[in-house]
């Protein structure tokens, strides 16, 4: 079976639907171009059975080579017959392929065959093929001490044995149907390790363990917490394992009372245990980090996926405020366009305390500018600074405010990138985290791309992952978003405009020296005057690079200037003029896309344009909304067992979702608390982003654990002994966590009075009378 075969058996599809999907991305096409505009071609394969396409692609290809490199290596040796080529030819993965190889990869000298140059191997086949051999007697015909004939026999065996490709695949299907992961915690490693506490006393079979839990048990063991073991089970109370029986069946040994028997199970039962159960330990625990890494990327795409399409609140002007306490809350305001217009540093919380003139500061630069949307960065003194921006709404309802927690993940990451220092070259560092914040409030896909995918932090585990795996697919989930959205060519920034299909790094900084140099593009025409867009670049990107207000009204539209005759013809059949039939609903709904196909514009194709026409530019990201936190609601020790908040989710795992209340430490509703039905897959129900009612049921102070449920009819477990312990312990602010702690006292700020020296500072900034 070719590999084009193989991958359409996989997707259930053609295989000419394969063969051209797989032409189109040597050809250098991308995904998101040829799941748009190549539909005819490929036979409708969408976006996620082409990113399958490519991935599975891409490991048959590897497998080929190594097949190749493998038959070359055997090959050269001198021992590839007819039957090792045929089993080397049919090997459909590469732990088959390294199964079949392994008697004759090169290796050092081992004791087998040391024992092969002894001339033993006559006596490790006579005592196999023949047991009514004495092997006492038989060995003492090689011209050694019998034990070292035997010992050198037995290696010769057990190497044989543990070599054996069929052998090897059957107990390794065995074991990990079978086999469970076993750990402990080591001695005096229980107070430091307390946050694998799940695992102290811990066993789950192999085939059950979910991601998070391997994820989990392989970082416990790295930090020296855990002692793991992985357990083939199999074992019988009197006489040999399933195992051995299974090597011992598959070799032809018995115990049928002939002189060689005992020794052949004993050299057996030596294979299995000092050769065989270490090889597969080693398989088993590469194939639980695979299956694991493999989910935990998956979520992580998938969370990312979310956090990129979220709700942009759009071109108004934004206040971006990254919470600190010592060295104050950085302030910056950025117009419609995410210019910034202003900058300040103020110092409301500990240890400066200066409250009133904080907001003054912030009244009067939100009307300076016309403000419409506080956004507070979640980290550090965010709930602090979220008061701060309370105080002011209720101060200034004039200036209509609204106020967003936003997520700072990986703001600080750009601030010290060196985009950051070309984008604003004369901004102080502390200073663009600020401005992050408030740009990713009005549009979160234009910003976040400016910052590695791995420093967003919506993952699990993600320290622990491959970094190749989870750059590929974090890098696929960008381009797929950024060109689902599309890009204004004359706004967008460098690191948003190298998402777009076919445009490099260097193609993206010509476009804008181009856009600098010559004013904005007026169509999509004037694309092929940038310095290297050649033909090429120009079919890949001219789709998703949109032109607002231009010459040509498709020009803001995803319609492909290739496609552009087509929609000539339409117009020509229908209203005769393009004002007339963009947006008209009732005159496009007319249009059977069968009469205006051809040979090279399909149906599909036919029936997308007339979509895109009715509501062209159409933004497939939600619309956007805010969550309220409940007042008095600040930090864990806030949280009562019984409380219902609304919240923000932030992550999605395997197990279920995090969950920010306002506390500086997001909750977790378990996956079997999201609905009262069973879920799968806790992304059937809530997403990052979505805004949701929980119902808390537990709160672990010193483990800083809170647990959610988006049921509310659920009713908290009865209070015991250590929560309440732990609660009192809790009196003082214990967060960190995800979002770090410390704590100006409540109290301090609720005392200061609405008028008195805050009013002054208003009337003093000509903000109140």
């Amino acid at each position: 079976m070719s590999i084009y075969q193989r991958i359409a058996a996989e997707l259930g599809v053609r295989d000419a639907q394969v063969v051209t999907a797989v032409d189109l991305l040597d050809g250098g096409a991308t995904v998101p171009f040829i799941a748009r505009y190549r539909k005819e071609a490929t036979g409708m394969l969408d976006d996620e059975q082409l990113r399958t396409l490519e991935e599975r692609l891409r490991y048959l290809r590897e497998l080929e080579e190594r097949r190749a490199a493998i038959l070359e290596s055997v090959r050269s040796q001198g021992k590839l017959d007819e039957a090792l080529e045929a089993q080397i030819n049919a090997a459909d993965s590469k732990a088959r392929l390294e199964d079949i190889y392994l008697p004759y990869k090169p290796k050092r000298r081992t004791k087998a065959q040391i024992a092969r140059e002894a001339g033993l191997e006559p006596l490790a086949d006579q005592l196999l093929n023949d047991p009514s051999n004495d092997p006492q007697v038989l060995a003492a015909g090689f011209g050694m001490e019998v034990p070292a004939a035997l010992e050198g026999a037995r290696a010769i065996l057990v190497e044989r044995f543990g070599e054996d490709a069929d052998l090897i695949g059957s107990l390794r299907e065995r074991m990990w149907g079978s086999g469970q992961v076993t750990a402990r915690v080591r001695e005096g490693k229980e107070t430091e390790g307390a946050k694998f506490a799940d695992y102290f006393d811990f066993a789950e079979p192999f085939a059950k363990l979910p991601s998070h839990r391997i994820l989990a048990l392989f970082r416990g063991e790295n930090e020296e917490v855990l002692d793991l073991v992985l357990d083939p089970a199999g074992a019988n109370e009197a006489g040999p394992t399933d195992y051995e029986i299974e090597i011992a069946a598959k070799v032809g040994v018995a115990d049928r009372g002939r002189p060689a028997d005992r020794w052949l199970l004993d050299t057996v039962r030596w294979a299995w245990r000092t050769r065989i159960l270490v090889h597969l330990g080693i398989d088993l625990r590469m194939r639980l980090r695979q299956a694991a890494e493999d989910e935990a990327v998956r979520v992580f795409a998938a969370n990312l996926r979310d956090l990129l399409l979220a709700a942009p609140a759009g071109a108004r002007a934004t206040m971006g405020l990254d919470p600190g306490f010592r060295t104050g809350v950085k302030v910056a305001v950025v117009d419609g366009t995410g210019k910034v217009v202003a900058t300040d540093t103020i110092y409301p919380h500990v240890p400066q305390n200066k409250w009133q003139q904080s907001i003054a500061t912030l009244a009067g630069l939100c009307q300076a500018h016309n403000v419409e949307l506080v956004a507070i960065g979640n980290g550090t003194a965010s709930r602090e600074t979220d008061k701060l921006a309370a105080d002011l709404l209720s101060m200034m309802p004039q200036l209509k405010l609204t106020k967003v927690m936003v997520s700072e993940a990986g703001a600080s990451v750009y601030s010290a990138s060196a985009f950051a220092s070309q984008e604003l070259p004369g901004l102080d560092v502390s200073l663009r985290g600020a401005v992050s914040i408030a740009r990713r409030l009005q549009d979160p896909l234009a910003e976040l791309v400016k910052i590695d995918p791995k420093s967003i932090g919506v993952g699990q585990y993600q320290h622990d992952l491959s970094e190749t795996k989870l750059s590929r697919s974090l890098d696929a989930v960008v381009e797929d978003c950024v060109n689902a959205v599309g890009v204004d060519v004359n706004t967008a920034s460098a690191p948003l405009l190298t998402r777009v299909s076919g445009v490099t790094p260097s193609l993206a900084d010509n476009i804008v020296a181009h856009r600098d140099a010559n004013g904005p593009f007026r169509t999509r025409k004037a694309l092929k005057d940038v310095a290297r867009l050649g033909p090429k670049a120009f079919e890949q990107c001219a789709g998703f690079l949109r032109i607002p207000g231009g010459d040509d009204p498709l020009d803001s539209s995803s319609v492909h200037p290739e496609a552009y005759p087509v929609v000539r013809r339409i117009l020509a059949a229908t209203t005769g003029e393009m004002s007339g039939l963009i947006g008209n609903t009732t005159a496009l709904r007319k249009v059977r896309p069968e009469e205006f196909a051809d040979g090279t514009f399909g149906v599909p194709t036919v029936t997308d344009i007339l979509k895109e026409l009715e509501k062209p530019g159409r933004d497939p990201r939600p619309a956007f909304q805010t969550a309220t936190f409940k007042d008095g609601v600040e930090k864990i020790t806030d949280l009562e067992p019984g409380m219902v908040l609304e919240g923000v989710v932030t992550n999605v795992a395997a197990f279920g979702a995090f969950v920010d209340v306002g506390v500086h430490q997001d909750g977790l509703v378990h996956v079997s608390a999201l609905s009262s039905t069973f879920v799968k897959d806790p992304r059937d129900v809530v997403k990052p982003g979505d805004i949701v009612k929980v119902k808390v049921l537990e709160v672990d102070i010193p483990r800083k654990r809170i647990s959610l449920t988006l049921r509310l009819e659920d009713t908290p477990p009865p209070a015991n002994k250590d929560r309440d312990q732990g609660r009192d312990r809790g009196g003082r602010d214990q967060r960190g966590g995800q979002r770090g702690g410390g704590g100006q006292p409540r109290q301090q700020r609720r005392e200061e009075p609405a008028g008195g020296a805050l009013a002054d500072a208003l009337r003093r900034a000509g903000l109140a009378k």
